[in-house]
This record gives structure tokens, sequence and C-alpha cells, in this order.
């Protein structure tokens, strides 16, 4: 049975959060970010790290508090509802969750503390030119030599990349590319020698990379997981990944939203305002409905990643969430009329974010294929 009921804890957390994003991060500083070199605060991820934030999945051993998934979700949708572009899926997700559920004792021990503290960032290079959203299409290869794996190959769209510490790479140590089995993890430091970073900007003002790796060595310790056998954990943690965007998206919606029915109610046409014209109000309803549905969707992810069911709740919740973003996205634009769609406007930088979000880990068409896979 689905919870939907948040913890005391967690209450108090959501308050926390949203406080910060309200005071701390106006969307006009927002637009500085993004323009400055580095694209986030490094004052704001250190205060994350501080109010410990960054260590909800770390174990406290290493410095974290080990709140988990439901605490991760809480912080994800209120940091959504402010566009914050701190890279906090990739470096809590991909590193920091990654690394405690799979990661050798030692690994932990050197990486863990480091990013509960905000002192190092980690992030996940797992697609291909080639592989779409499918992670078993692994062409990049690590091939053995004495003491050292020798990569070979190229990764796209690492998000983050720009300001990550370290990379999780996946490559092909066996068989074919297509293949589940073959497929390794490797953790490598982002400036080896061998390793060629492009980064860019992406349309929602956002950083990724690409990444050539150009006979890049690494030491046999520096495997994550079983040789061959990573595939499996590739897949687990994109699915918690893919549960943390939704609830990013639930949150941007839910800003969205919220200031698209105080526009209804403010601006006039016609000597009256937008929202008393009973089609406007009807449309509403409509938009509220689709976000509390992707909203239930999400928590039932968010529950279900240690469950047998994992991949067809997450893929169930990815599609409804793709629905929402691009409906709510669309509609509240529409509403807004002509100037959403300026710079100054914070409503078109939201539907942006949507829109990349629907894209991003898989769009409707790959998950629906996902989830039928089981039956």
């Amino acid at each position: 049975m689905i919870n939907f009921t948040l913890s005391e804890d967690n209450r108090q957390l959501q308050d926390s959060v949203n406080r910060l994003v309200q005071d701390a991060y106006p969307f006009t500083r927002r637009e500085q970010l993004l323009d400055g070199e580095l694209g986030h605060s490094e004052a704001l991820w250190q205060q994350f790290a501080e109010l410990g934030w960054l260590g909800t999945v770390v174990p406290e051993r290493y410095g974290g508090s080990e709140l988990g998934a439901e605490s991760t979700r809480v912080i994800t949708e209120a940091l959504g509802r402010g566009l914050v572009t701190e890279p906090f899926l990739t470096t809590v997700v991909f590193g920091a969750e990654l690394l405690s559920r799979f990661a050798s004792e030692s690994m932990q021990a050197q990486l863990l503390p480091a990013i509960a503290d905000g002192s190092k960032q980690v992030t996940l290079a797992y697609a291909e030119p080639r592989s779409r959203y499918s992670p078993n299409i692994v062409e990049l290869r690590a091939d053995v030599e004495g003491d050292h794996y020798r990569l070979q190959g190229t990764k796209g769209m690492v998000l983050n990349g720009h300001c990550a510490d370290y990379v999780v790479l996946s490559a092909r140590t066996q068989g074919e590319s297509g293949e589940q089995q073959g497929i390794s993890l490797f953790l490598v430091d982002s400036n080896s020698p061998g390793m060629q970073w492009r980064h860019y900007q992406t349309y929602d003002g956002l950083r990724a990379s690409e990444l050539l790796l150009d006979n890049v060595l690494l030491a046999h310790e520096s495997l994550i997981g079983p040789l061959h056998g990573g595939f499996e954990l590739l897949d687990e943690v994109l699915d918690r990944a893919t549960a943390t965007l939704c609830a990013e998206a639930v949150g941007v919606m839910s800003a969205l939203f919220d200031m698209t029915l105080e526009y209804l109610k403010t601006r006039e046409q016609f000597g009256q305002t937008l929202g008393s014209f009973q089609v406007l109000q009807h449309r509403m309803v409509d938009l509220y409905a689709a976000l509390e549905n992707a909203r239930s969707m999400t928590i039932a992810a968010t529950q279900s990643l240690d469950g047998d069911s994992r991949r067809q709740v997450v893929s169930a919740a990815k599609i409804q969430i793709n629905d929402a973003c691009l409906l709510i996205g669309a509609q509240c634009v529409q509403l807004h009329g002509a100037v959403a769609i300026t710079r100054e406007l914070p409503a078109g930088h939201y539907y942006k974010r949507l829109a990349a979000i629907a894209a991003l880990f898989g769009n409707s068409d790959y998950h629906l294929g996902r989830f039928v896979q089981r039956y």
C-alpha cells in the first residue's frame, strides 16, 4: 500500500528546503548563475552540505544521515519549485547512492564523506551516441592489460560533467553492444590522462558534456561491483535517478501551476479577470488533476525502489510524468500569453525544464516498451 503521508522529520525537511529556496534563490539569481562559468553557486552547494541534504543516502559511518529515498524525493521536489541548478541529482543519486550500494569499502571510505561534506561531486556517464535511452547499448571498451584496464570510446550527455570530480563509467568488458551481460562499471577521475571533455549548455540552461576516452588506464581497484555484471547495477541506479527526476518535475509543475493560477486571478481582459472565465477554470482543474496524478505516481515510484516491481512502477511513473510535463508546461505557457516565452518571465524557463525532463532518462515510448517487457 502506498503511504502518501510524510513523516514528521520529512515534513520539517520539506519546510526547511522550501524556506531556503524562497529566501536564497530568487529567479534573478538563477539567471545570473546560468550565465556564469560554473552554472551554480558553490556557496549554496556548501549550504546544502551543512544542512545534511547531500548525505541523505550516505551511511552514518561516512558522515551521512542515511534518511533514504523518501527524504531525497522531498528535497528534490522542493528544489524543483525553485528551478535550482545545483547538481543534486547527479551527485546524490549517481554518486552517493550508487557508491553506497555497490562500491568497495575502500572506495566508499574515500568518497562518501567527501560527497556528504560537499567537497567532491560525482556523475554518471552511461549514454553513447548510438544508445538512445538503452543502457545496455555500450560500445566503449575496457580491455585488460596487465594490472590495468585500458578504456577507449565515447560517452555523451554526461550531466554536470563540467563540475564533477569523478565519473562512474559503463564500459563493455565482454560480449557485443546490446547484450546486458558483459557491462562493467568503473570509477574514473575526471582529470585522468586521455579524458577529453567538451562541455555545453543544454536548452533548459543546465550543463552537460561529451566525453572522449583515448587510451585511459585504470587500476583494477576502480571497478565497481562484479566484472561483466554491471548492467543490473546500472539499471537500478537509473531507476532511482528517474524517480528523483520525477520528484523534481512535480516541484517544477507545482510552481508553474501556482504562478499561472495567480496570473489568471490578477490579469484583466474585457473588464474582468481571466480567472472568472469558466472555460479557463475548467482548464486549470484538468491541469491540477494531472499534477496530482503525477505526484501520486512519483510517491509510488519512490516507495517501489526496493521492491520486485521497481522497473514497472518507475516506468509507469515516468510515462505519467512525461505526459503531465508536456500538458502542464504547454497549457500554462499558453494561458500566460506571448509574454511567457520571453527571457524575463519565469514561466518559459519552467516550461523548458519540463520539456527537458520529459526527454531525460527515457521518453514515454521507451518506458512503455520497458513496462511491457515483464508481460
